[in-house]
C-alpha cells in the first residue's frame, strides 16, 4: 500500500470518527478532547527535546481543545463555523497536495521543502470551495455565502497554512519528520492537526469578537 493510500484510508476512518464525537457533544466530546490530549503529550515528550518547544506546542494543544470544547458548547452559529473550520482546513490541505503535485511551482519555503507556490494557491481555492460545500451539506442558521466568510476562507485558510509551517519549523530543528506513527500516512496527531489548532483559535477570539455572527 502506497504512502498516499495509507493516507486516504486513515482520513476516510478519523474524519467521520471525530465528527461523530464533535457532533455528540457532552461526555463523548470530552473524551475525545482528552485522547488526542494524552496522545499528543506522549509524541511530544518522545521525540522533542527542547523543554520551551514542548511548552509551546503543549500550549497551543491545550488552547485549541479547549477553543473546540468552547465552541462546541456554546451551539448554534459557533458550532457551525466550528465544523465549517475544520471542512475549509481538510479542503486547505487537499488543495495543496493536488496543486503541488499537478503544478510542481517552485518551492515556497525551505521550511517545508514539499510545499509550493503552487500549492499554497491551491490551498486558497480549495478554502474557497469549502463556502459552497458547507452551504450545500450543513443546515444551518449562517447564511455562509454572505461576501465577509469569502474573507474569512482567506484568512483562514492562511493561518492554517502558517500553523503547518509553524510545526514544521519546529520539526526542523529537532530534525524529524514526522510527531508519531499513530496516524498511517500521515504521521503523528500534531502532523494532521497542526493548522486545525491555530483555526479552532482564531474561531474562538472572533466568536467573542461576535464577528461569527
Amino acid at each position: 500500500m502506497t504512502n498516499l493510500q495509507k493516507r486516504i484510508l486513515t482520513s476516510l476512518i478519523i474524519i467521520p470518527l471525530s465528527f461523530l464525537f464533535i457532533f455528540k457533544g457532552g461526555y463523548y466530546l470530552l473524551s475525545f478532547l482528552l485522547s488526542v490530549f494524552f496522545i499528543a503529550n506522549f509524541e511530544l515528550f518522545s521525540v522533542f527535546k527542547k523543554k520551551t518547544t514542548i511548552l509551546f506546542l503543549d500550549l497551543l494543544l491545550i488552547l485549541s481543545l479547549f477553543s473546540i470544547h468552547y465552541l462546541v458548547d456554546l451551539g448554534g452559529v459557533n458550532f457551525d463555523f466550528l465544523i465549517w473550520s475544520i471542512i475549509l482546513v481538510i479542503f486547505s490541505d487537499v488543495g495543496g497536495y493536488v496543486f503541488g503535485k499537478t503544478f510542481k511551482w517552485k518551492k515556497f519555503t525551505k521550511i517545508s521543502p514539499k510545499k509550493t507556490v503552487s500549492g499554497v494557491f491551491g490551498s486558497f481555492v480549495f478554502s474557497l470551495i469549502s463556502i459552497f460545500f458547507v452551504s450545500l451539506v450543513l443546515p444551518s442558521s449562517i447564511n455562509f455565502l454572505d461576501p465577509k466568510f469569502f474573507f474569512l476562507a482567506i484568512i483562514l485558510s492562511l493561518v492554517a497554512q502558517a500553523g503547518d509551517l509553524t510545526i514544521s519549523y519546529f520539526k526542523r530543528i529537532e530534525k524529524i519528520k514526522d510527531t508519531g506513527v499513530i496516524l498511517p500516512g500521515h504521521g503523528g496527531i500534531f502532523d494532521r492537526i497542526d493548522g486545525l489548532m491555530f483555526v479552532v483559535i482564531l474561531g474562538f477570539v472572533l466568536s467573542n469578537l461576535n464577528i461569527i455572527s
